[in-house]
């Protein structure tokens, strides 16, 4: 079942015994859950929060079994359980002391994978959802779209008194990509900066905070665009911001693996779309592989495949070379400014 905030609503309502939500993305069931512990604190019910990922069963019968000390029912949080760490056995306990709580409310939640945009619950996962849903109510949330996460940020703003100029939330989402947590404290900042008045495109580039992959993808725009030097200047803006190097790394590959990956699209004529489709894509794909595919057009096959090795070498050097790994990754960039054929400045 998908969340629905009409049915959530009447949930609350009825003596609903167990809230359980998942989903890909933490942001999303903490946000749930917090909207049903707010809801349901009202009445200034005891809670009792057992923390993931695996309370045991004695945990959560103890929780069960107390009576609140006002007579009512007791709020037991357990936030980012993993069902597929319990054993058969003590999974099913869990299920039995959820079917048969009288004193209690559990409020559950739960991350788990996701396979090209969708989820993918394992036995056990499947196993506490199924449960939940004939005891109270058990949803799965799925991922904003990108004009959902637009009016998220429009909301965020206006609850910290600001608002957002024509355009500027769409600027920072492409920014910010679809990271909640990134998202919101980046309106906090933003709120703060506009002195809680409008949130303008300049006060967004000048607050300058962007996901590492966001700024990854800058550094291969400009060596694309035979700008390495400019490349090196962004990369040494990351290391002062100390980000981790093999991460820095990592980015960079899966940016040039989108690269890649446009180039062959480009070269068979398939449509952008079919190319998400196909790789998993989700979100604001069309704003990732659009730069991508940009980029693809300053390559020929050799070079780019000679950048992916670059890279996966790059790899190998930070994980067991005795150099500095801020000189391994300047090596790399000029390395990888010197397969886009161009002139470098």
């Amino acid at each position: 079942m998908l969340y629905s905030e009409a049915e959530l609503k009447k949930r609350l309502k009825t003596d609903c015994p167990v809230f359980y939500f998942y989903a890909g993305d933490e942001a999303l069931v903490r946000s749930a859950a917090a909207k049903v512990e707010k809801a349901l604190s009202r009445d200034d019910p005891e809670k009792t929060v057992l923390e993931g990922p695996t309370p045991t069963v004695e945990e959560i019968v103890l929780a069960a079994g107390t009576i609140s000390f006002f007579g009512g029912r007791r709020l037991v949080l357990m936030p980012m359980i993993r069902p597929s760490a319990y054993s058969d056995k003590d999974l099913q306990e869990l299920c039995d002391t959820l079917a048969d709580t009288e004193n209690a409310v559990f409020i559950m939640t739960s991350v788990m994978e996701e396979r090209y945009g969708k989820l993918r619950p394992g036995k056990r996962e499947q196993k506490l959802i199924t449960a939940c849903e004939k005891i109270g109510y058990s949803v799965q949330i799925a991922k904003p779209n990108r004009a959902a996460l637009q009016a998220m940020a429009r909301e965020w703003a206006g609850q910290s008194g600001a608002s957002f100029a024509p355009g500027a939330e769409a600027m920072l989402l492409d920014r910010c990509g679809e990271d909640q947590f990134l998202l919101h404290s980046e309106i906090e900042k933003l709120a703060a900066l506009a002195d809680y008045g409008t949130i303008t495109p300049a006060m967004i580039q000048q607050l300058g905070t962007v996901t590492l992959d966001a700024d990854t993808f800058d550094m291969v725009r400009l060596v694309s665009e035979g700008r390495t030097r400019q490349a090196l200047d962004k990369l040494g803006t990351l290391l002062e911001l100390q980000n981790d190097p093999i991460l820095i790394t990592g980015a960079l590959i899966s940016n040039y693996l989108d690269v890649y990956r446009a180039f062959l699209a480009r070269k068979s004529r398939r449509p952008l779309a079919e190319l998400a489709k196909d790789f998993g894509y989700t979100g604001k794909w069309n704003y990732r592989l659009n730069n991508a595919d940009q980029a693809a057009a300053r390559y020929d096959r050799r070079r780019i495949e000679r950048s992916l090795q670059v890279l996966q070498q790059l790899d190998l050097d930070l994980k067991g070379s005795r150099l500095p790994a801020d000189l391994l990754l300047q090596k790399a960039l000029c390395e990888l400014g010197l397969q886009t054929g161009g002139r470098h400045r």
